[in-house]
Formats: structure tokens, C-alpha cells, sequence
């Protein structure tokens, strides 16, 4: 009687009875890959062990003792709470400017047709495309013009102004996935527009709104070159710039402290992520949907 050997299962990472120049191309693309994730890693993995390193230096090394002692030393500076209060302010103040207007402006533009809406989508598209750098003069000029240079309201209304364009279309395309119907048999039951417009929809796009609230937030965040232009007092600094000015005296810089304030420059936006992380993903099975419809 003859044995037969079982046979081996296939899956989408067997290598069994694969010819050899596939292997060969697979084993090179995972070792660029492998490759190309640690060399991402490396910044990630110097910030966190000079966090906790009380002794960190320039370099990439593992510490002797690992401790809190740069984070208290950041809690216990003013002008790091300063600065990490500043930058929740302007972030902040944009984000909730930008979801009040680019939820009507989306809804609006999702739901009436008009001359010249498709000229003027475009032509909001079209002001993101071009470089902040190449407006930042004309901005300052407007912004000085108002009286909003060094303070909270022209920082949060230009952060705003810039992210605008791209969470415009993602609210748009949002409210584009909320059929029409609904809002119709909403109307047939005695409902008005703008109530409809809150009860039916906006429930509905939510997720829209939590990812364009998300991708706000970290633009917002991260921006650099506006406050650098628009802030000049050392009270009313981001975050951003605070890590600027430490590297400009670099013969001077606490590794240690830097290292520890980076790591909390990223906490906002990863908490966030993680609080609208499943809206996200609702907004990204939503989109698809959409564009398969």
C-alpha cells in the first residue's frame, strides 16, 4: 500500500513550487521593503530612547537608565506648557472653524446646482495646489492690513484658509455618498431643508466629518512656515517653532528635553487618530463604495 505525502496548503506567502526567479523577486522586494521600514524607524527609535534617556546625547545609543527625568524636566519648564498650549489653541480653533464651514459649504455644494459650481470647485482646488511659501507675503500683508498679526484669531484664520480646499472636497465628496432619496422621503414627512440637512445627513457623513476633522487637526498641527511669519512674540510661539529655535542655538541644545518635547508634539495627533480611527475607516469603506457606485 502506497503513502502519499500530504500536500502542502498554498497561501498568498507560500514559496512552495514557486520558480525560482519569482522567488527571487519576492525575497528582493520584502529585504527593500524590510530595508526601507528600518531606515524610516531609525528618527522614531533615536527620539524615544533619548526621551528616556537622561543622559542622551547626538547619537543613537541605548541608555544606561531609562527614566522620566526629561519629561518632568519638560513639565516643570513654562515655556513648554506654553508652547503646547499655544499650539492645542491654534490647531484647535482652525479644526472647529473648518468643520462648521466646510460642513454647510460641502452640503451646499453636494446639493444645489448652480452656474459656475463647477468653476468654483476647481478654483478652490486650485488655491491648494499652489505652495503656501508662494502667498505667505500677500497673507502677512492682508493679516498686518486687519490687525491679526501676533495674535490667536489671524494664526487660527489663516490655518484655516490653508487647510480649507482639501477638507471642502473631502466634506463634498462626503455628502455625496448620502443619497438623495433619504433627504425626499424626509421632505414627504414634513421635515424642512435645514432640518433634514442635521438629522438625516450630517448623521450620516459623520464619519466624513471625523476624517476631514482628523486631516485638519494634523495639518494644522504641523504647520511651520505660517507662525513663523505671523508670530513674532516668544508668549503666543507653537510648539513648531519652540523646537526651531532650540535647534538654532544647536551647541546649546538639551537632547534629552528636545527628544522628550518631539514625543509629545506627536501625542495629539496620534491620540486623535486613534479617537476617530474607526470614523476613518467607516469614511474610507464609504468612499469606495461611492466611487464603485
Amino acid at each position: 500500500m502506497s503513502r502519499t505525502t500530504p500536500s502542502l496548503r498554498r497561501g498568498p506567502f507560500s514559496l512552495t513550487r514557486m520558480p525560482s526567479d519569482r522567488l527571487l523577486g519576492r525575497l528582493g522586494s520584502y529585504a527593500t521593503l524590510v530595508a526601507l521600514a528600518l531606515f524610516c524607524a531609525v528618527p522614531f527609535g533615536w527620539l524615544f530612547l533619548a526621551a528616556i534617556n537622561p543622559r542622551a546625547g547626538l547619537y543613537l545609543e541605548l541608555p544606561d537608565r531609562v527614566g522620566p527625568d526629561n519629561f518632568v524636566r519638560v513639565f516643570t519648564r513654562a515655556d513648554s506648557l506654553r508652547l503646547l498650549t499655544n499650539s492645542l489653541i491654534m490647531a484647535g480653533g482652525a479644526v472647529l472653524l473648518l468643520l462648521v464651514v466646510c460642513t454647510l459649504a460641502g452640503y451646499a455644494l453636494s446639493r444645489y446646482d448652480f452656474r459656475g459650481r463647477r468653476a468654483l470647485l476647481f478654483g478652490i482646488l486650485l488655491t491648494r495646489v499652489i505652495p503656501p511659501s508662494a502667498t505667505i507675503a500677500p497673507l502677512y500683508a492682508i493679516t498686518l492690513g486687519l490687525g491679526l498679526v501676533d495674535t490667536y484669531q489671524g494664526l487660527i484664520l489663516v490655518l484655516a484658509a490653508q487647510q480649507l480646499p482639501f477638507v471642502l472636497w473631502m466634506m463634498k465628496g462626503f455628502f455625496d455618498t448620502v443619497p438623495i432619496d433619504l433627504e425626499e422621503a424626509a421632505w414627504i414627512d414634513g421635515a424642512g431643508r435645514i432640518g433634514t440637512a442635521f438629522r438625516v445627513v450630517l448623521p450620516l457623513a459623520g464619519p466624513g466629518v471625523a476624517a476631514a476633522g482628523l486631516f485638519a487637526f494634523i495639518g494644522a498641527w504641523g504647520e511651520f512656515l505660517t507662525p513663523l511669519v505671523l508670530v513674532s512674540s516668544p508668549d503666543l510661539w507653537p510648539i513648531s517653532l519652540g523646537l526651531f529655535r532650540a535647534w538654532v542655538a544647536y551647541t546649546l541644545v538639551d537632547w534629552g528635553q528636545l527628544a522628550a518635547i518631539s514625543v509629545l508634539y506627536m501625542l495629539p495627533a496620534i491620540v486623535f487618530y486613534l479617537l476617530v480611527r474607526r470614523y476613518l475607516l467607516r469614511a474610507t469603506v464609504l468612499g469606495a463604495l461611492q466611487g464603485t457606485a
